[in-house]
């Protein structure tokens, strides 16, 4: 599936617009706005005086709202020189204006979860928060202060600058980012696709402030924006707040420079050769395709996914079971000039890489020889359209996928990309496949000559223009209820109840209520076992639960996924130890169908032998691969040193050596027998949020669980308070440009000690916001780190938790940040947390819990946990009446009682002998 595709999957997971026509909206449009089109629900607005603009999406189904301002300008845009311009600008701008110097700490302070994104074609800043009108205005007004007058100073350059390099440096860390970039900038001759938007590290380094300056001045005004708005709120309002913050704006006077710079049609084979340290191996092929506004699009689309779907593509086909790849991927990559698509396979040591490609790209040109069928058309078809349907659903990510869409050349194009795929032949996804998967349009790892080439065609620009003039789209859309996301009315709205099964028992929190797409969503927990009983079984209960859906005595990996894609679902499994989450998400038509499908599955699951070899592959290639890794390294070394259990105990934290013993030494039939002696219906519990029957529901749960065994009796694990003494490690990692810090320490406190809400607060302000006293010094101040955060973990059944830090940064800069950490616990101890400070701060929190509360997906996984703990809501609602009430004394006085800095234990990886 495409990036385009995919961008919009995390974007339109379901929005619930409320369509207006254009005469009952004409009345409520302010004088100087003019309304230029609407196709399902979102209607786009045009300001007469300076042509911004403006998409409006309204939402009434969810009690937030989200903004994001998209200006048309990404790294295709910078000439030479200017690499990583577009984002170190994305940067620049939250650095803020005269009026407000630190747009990141007022976005906290008010509880808004905002960032900004740049890409090769765009350049995005969007903040969701609880719906709120004077919070909107608010931000609509930095919006327009920042379009012209952010003031980009050369003392703040300089302190991102490290951030930025940080950021460079983390990607840098990936071998597929770089084998990405690498292949990239010789796809491409002369078009800036071929370039990044990190940018080289020269240019980043030794940017020009005055020329930063013109850059923003040039590309960063009305004319080149689009403000985008999803989400609660109310039209009218909206567009008055518009035209009172942006409508002051003049048009600007300047042309925006003309982009003329097209690629030729690649002529031969090209091929990049990485060496690094760590990873897995890899192979990959990449090929010139259209633009996502092209006719074509569509077509090399589903062609890509028929050849690297899992387990159905033709390269999982071709390379895993004869152990020629480990896994297997393709993307197509949507731009708005002639984008790319490329494919690869992760390969295990001591496979032969050469015979990989070559296996990989036989395949991938071979399709006029092997050609593709319809039932192979029909499953990725099934899937894209299924994950459009889930877009669908979701009003806080709408912004983003709009965003994508104006990106590549007009927000219609999302529509029209759902008709595209609806019509597309296969005779056209085949021919698509010979046009554009060709051995002189390929780039790889080898070059290889050839005397006669066969060349792709050439591009053509799409008439959108004439595409879209009489578009509409579908037009018949259910609307959503507007939910309270207060904890009062949650609890009023679920139904509780304890079932009593033949075989064990089942426990319910069932909260129906109206949803865009009338998607549901629901968890199942399955609790099963205790210390004793579970001795030795470490990796059976994390292996165990990720291969339920591979198969069983009837179905097949393919078939179970298969049903679950034509119910329209999406259903995800984990678990260790003695408990299994099963997540499932689907419509209210096949919420029932899907669960007992789900359940059945779970039940009869026999793990095919090819399966579970399969499976070993990947988690030995991820553990080696990890091996290597800063973060992943200090983590375990961490874990490890805050583990007194022996090694047969469940909970206990295995090396890297042993758990790559442990993966080696795995048998079916040792996952068949946990399986039977677990998996039961003694102790079960289930929560639906969303459109459903509840009744039904239940009915549908006690029928598939009455044929389940009773399995062995939960008792919960105790993780039991432990001092731990203090130690300071750290780890070498030859060659990684990023290293990463982690330090934690032990708290002998229960969720329900009267402190814990003064506690939360008070990490909250230390290093969980934008505006924490970590934040500012190690990221604002000094630029060390691109990344900084506390973190507090605190038992609901037993006085046990930690209380943890970590950041990344350069090697070279690891005694500034240590230093920065260490002073700022200082310095907290001694002189404490302000009041207004702790106000601004309860406000935050307050915000960021109540805009939690709003998510589907978040509602049900907080309902099993309150199942577990024997709590609801009132529970929340209590905790956030006491935060409400804190003061800085309370909070200074418990962060006295309970941090310890020379309680710390720490761990630091990375490459820190190389020279400076």
């Amino acid at each position: 599936m495409s990036l385009f595709t995919d961008a919009l999957k995390r974007a339109f997971l379901g929005v619930a617009f409320a369509f207006i026509g254009s005469q009952s909206m004409a009345s409520a449009i302010p004088a100087g706005i003019t309304q230029v089109t609407s196709v399902e629900g979102i209607t786009e607005y045009r300001l007469d005086a300076n042509g911004l603009r403006i998409l409006l999406a309204p939402d009434e189904s969810k009690p937030t709202t989200t903004v994001n301002m998209t200006y048309l300008v990404g790294s295709r845009h910078e000439n030479y020189g200017e690499t990583g311009m577009a984002h170190l600008l994305e940067h620049m701008l939250f650095k803020g204006t005269p009026t407000m110097p630190n747009a990141l700490g007022e976005f906290s302070k008010r509880g808004l979860q905002a960032n900004g994104t740049t890409s090769v074609d765009r350049t995005n800043y969007y903040a969701s928060f609880a719906a709120n009108p004077d919070t909107l205005a608010w931000y609509l007004n930095w919006q327009a202060d920042a379009m012209i007058n952010a003031t980009i100073k050369r003392e703040d350059l300089d302190t991102e600058m490290t951030v930025v390099r940080n950021e460079m440096e983390s990607g840098e860390n990936n071998p597929f980012r770089i084998l990405w970039q690498k292949m990239l900038s010789i796809a491409y001759e002369w078009h800036n696709y071929g370039k990044t938007p990190i940018g080289a590290r020269s240019d980043v380094e030794n940017v020009d402030i005055a020329q930063l300056r013109a850059f923003y001045k040039t590309y960063y005004q009305p004319d080149n924006a689009v403000l985008i708005v999803t989400g609660k709120f109310d039209t009218s309002t909206v567009l008055a707040d518009v035209m009172k913050s942006f409508g002051k704006i003049p048009r600007p006077t300047r042309t925006l420079p003309p982009e003329y710079t097209v690629d030729p049609v690649q002529d031969g084979e090209r091929s990049v050769i990485l060496r690094r340290v760590g990873g897995a191996p890899l192979v990959a092929a990449m090929y010139h395709v259209p633009s996502a506004a092209h006719k074509d699009f569509a077509a090399i689309d589903l062609a890509s996914m028929i050849l690297s779907d899992t387990p159905s593509g033709r390269l999982y086909k071709a390379m895993v079971p004869s152990k020629q790849a480990a896994s297997v991927f393709g993307f197509t990559m949507d731009r708005t000039a002639p984008g790319t698509v490329m494919f690869g396979a992760s390969l295990q040591p001591g496979m032969d890489q050469a015979e990989s490609l070559k296996t990989l790209t036989s395949t991938l040109e071979s399709i006029s020889k092997h050609p593709f069928t319809q039932e192979e058309l029909d499953r990725v078809r099934n899937q894209w359209l299924k994950s459009w349907d889930q877009m669908f659903s979701d009003a806080q990510k709408v912004s983003s996928g709009l965003s994508e869409a104006v990106a590549v050349g007009d927000w219609r194009l999302w529509f029209l990309a759902r008709d595209r795929i609806r019509a597309v032949t296969l005779a056209q996804v085949q021919q698509a496949a010979d046009q554009y998967l060709t051995q002189s349009n390929r780039t790889e790892g080898q070059y290889i000559p050839t005397e006669k080439p066969v060349r792709a065609p050439a591009f053509s620009k799409p008439d959108l223009a004439a595409e879209l003039k009489d578009y509409v789209g579908d037009t018949q859309l259910k609307q959503a209820e507007a939910f309270d996301p207060d904890p009062k009315n949650i609890d009023q709205r679920t139904q509780r109840k304890t079932v009593k099964l033949s075989n064990g028992t089942l426990k319910l929190a069932l909260l129906p209520k109206e949803s865009r797409g009338e998607r549901v969503q629901t968890v199942i927990q399955l609790q099963f076992g205790d210390v004793d009983s579970l001795k030795g079984q470490r990796i059976a209960s994390i292996a165990t639960p990720d291969l339920l859906l591979s198969g069983t005595e009837k179905l097949t990996r393919q078939q179970i996924k298969d049903q679950i894609d034509a119910l329209g679902g999406q259903v995800g499994i984990s678990g260790s130890g003695g408990s299994v989450n099963i997540s499932l998400s689907t419509t209210r038509a096949n919420i029932d169908s899907l669960v007992k499908l789900v359940l059945d599955v779970v039940r009869q699951a026999n793990f095919p032998q090819t399966e579970v070899d399969e499976y070993k592959g990947k988690l030995l290639t991820s553990i080696k691969s990890s091996m290597t890794e800063p973060t992943a390294i200090a983590s375990r070394m961490l874990a490890r040193h805050d583990n007194p259990w022996p090694r047969d105990d469940i909970r206990y934290q295995p090396s890297f050596e042993e758990s790559i013993e442990a993966v080696s030494e795995l048998k079916r039939e040792t996952l068949l027998a946990f399986h039977k002696k677990f998996y039961g219906a003694n102790q079960i519990m289930t929560a639906a949020v969303g459109s459903f029957d509840p009744v039904s529901l239940e009915k549908t749960l006690k029928q598939s669980l009455d044929q389940w065994t009773e399995g062995v009796a939960y008792k919960r694990i105790p993780n039991p308070y432990r001092d731990i003494k203090p130690a300071q490690m750290q780890a070498l990692t030859p060659d990684k440009a990023n290293a990463f810090y982690t330090a934690a320490m032990p708290l002998k406190m229960q969720d329900t000690d009267p402190d814990y809400a003064a506690l939360s607060l008070a990490n909250f302000l230390l290093g969980t916001s934008e505006t924490s006293r970590l934040w500012m010094r190690v990221r604002e101040k000094e630029g060390l780190s691109y990344n900084v955060r506390t973190r507090l973990n605190v038992s609901a059944f037993e006085p046990s938790g930690s209380w943890g830090v970590y950041a990344i940064f350069s090697p070279e800069n690891r005694s500034k940040v240590e230093a920065a950490i260490r002073e700022e616990f200082e310095r907290v101890l001694k002189e404490g947390f302000g009041e207004a400070e702790v106000q601004d701060g309860i406000k935050a929190l307050l915000n960021y819990r109540k805009l939690a509360r709003a998510q589907d997906s978040g509602l049900s996984g907080a309902w099993i946990n309150y199942l577990d703990t024997g709590r609801t809501f009132a529970w929340a609602a209590e905790l956030d009446h006491k935060m409400s009430k804190l003061t800085a004394d309370q909070v200074n006085a418990v962060v006295r009682k309970y941090l310890k800095p020379a309680e710390f234990s720490s761990v630091a990886a990375g490459d820190f002998e190389k020279k400076k």
